[in-house]
């Protein structure tokens, strides 16, 4: 089953509903997804995380399999005397890594506009996987944080550590304050120790909605916003508002239009670019290289110098 997405409108995404054995559903963006197959024959990898379940030959290149059940906390459909021959596989890419992930059922691909997207509820036992909540037909689907997964069953190895460091931020730039927008906390974490090691704050929100009320309620306190905080580096992929539109609404004021905004993605592809460009960022790059980002960030903290 090949998977094909293209988004017209920035404010809708189209997710992957499957599950992972009894009623509950999940999603995932159909941008992260390349295809959905039976599970190919498997080659176990001594050491590896016990989330793993081998490594698959797949259009020429190794493929890590993980039973995505388990990675999130779930029982194992294996324990339930499943076989892996018995689930199908999500070949997905992002992060600049190609993953399998093993589930029970595919269910269908639903259009939904991102506002319909929740943060999950607080104190849910499942929330640390999640990154947001749909009401689809009466019924709660999970967005799963592939991101937090990914670094926990896998472990790529991110470059976490620049080579960039506080003597390359203009000297009137030293400690400026820079707004981080990411409803994953592994992403936030990335985003914040690069920024430490050059030397800058960090403020954190976890969408771009929350980000958006931030910036409006202290302009309304009479503070100039561009100069509080010069540069905005935001995910693409939230609850409640994204990416694409957060730009959109911050060039549509006046006070925020000279902020250097840089989208922040597990997405790969020119359309993001082009799409992050249309609406109004001054970058675009993936998620996780330290020196990409810390470039990036010295080149806005320069620009607003």
């Amino acid at each position: 089953m090949a998977i094909q997405a293209k988004r017209s409108n920035d404010e809708r995404l189209e997710l992957l509903m499957f599950g992972l054995g009894g009623m509950q559903r999940f999603g995932i963006n159909v941008l992260k997804v390349k295809e959905v197959v039976g599970c190919p024959p498997l080659t176990n990898i001594p050491e590896s995380h016990s989330t793993v379940l081998g490594v698959a030959h797949f259009r020429g290149e190794p493929l890590t399999i993980v039973d995505l059940g388990k990675a999130i906390g779930r029982r194992s459909l294996l324990e339930s005397g499943a076989k892996v021959s018995d689930g199908s596989v999500i070949v997905t890419e992002f992060n600049r890594t190609s993953v399998g992930f093993w589930i029970a059922n595919v269910d269908r691909i639903v259009v939904l506009d991102w506002a319909d997207i929740h943060r999950p509820p607080k104190g849910s036992s499942a929330s640390a996987y999640i990154s947001g909540v749909a009401d689809i037909e009466e019924a709660l689907v999970q967005v799963l944080d592939v991101e937090k997964i990914l670094s926990e069953t896998i472990s790529p190895e991110f470059n976490r550590t620049t080579t960039l460091g506080p003597g390359d931020i203009p000297d009137n730039m030293q400690g400026s304050q820079v707004l981080v927008v990411d409803d994953s906390a592994v992403a936030r974490k990335h985003v914040v120790q690069v920024l430490e090691q050059l030397g800058l704050n960090a403020i954190t929100t976890r969408d771009g909605k929350e980000a958006l009320e931030l910036l409006e309620q202290w302009q309304s306190e009479g503070m100039d916003v561009s100069r509080q905080v010069p540069v905005v580096i935001s995910d693409i992929e939230m609850p409640e508002m994204d990416g694409y539109t957060l730009t959109s609404r911050l060039r549509d004021k006046p006070e925020f239009q000279k902020a250097y905004i840089v989208l922040h993605t597990s997405l790969s592809g020119a359309i993001n670019q082009d799409m992050a460009i249309e609406a109004g960022a001054n970058d675009a790059l993936s998620k996780f290289d330290a020196d990409d980002l810390a470039q990036a960030i010295v080149k806005g903290i320069s620009a607003q110098a």
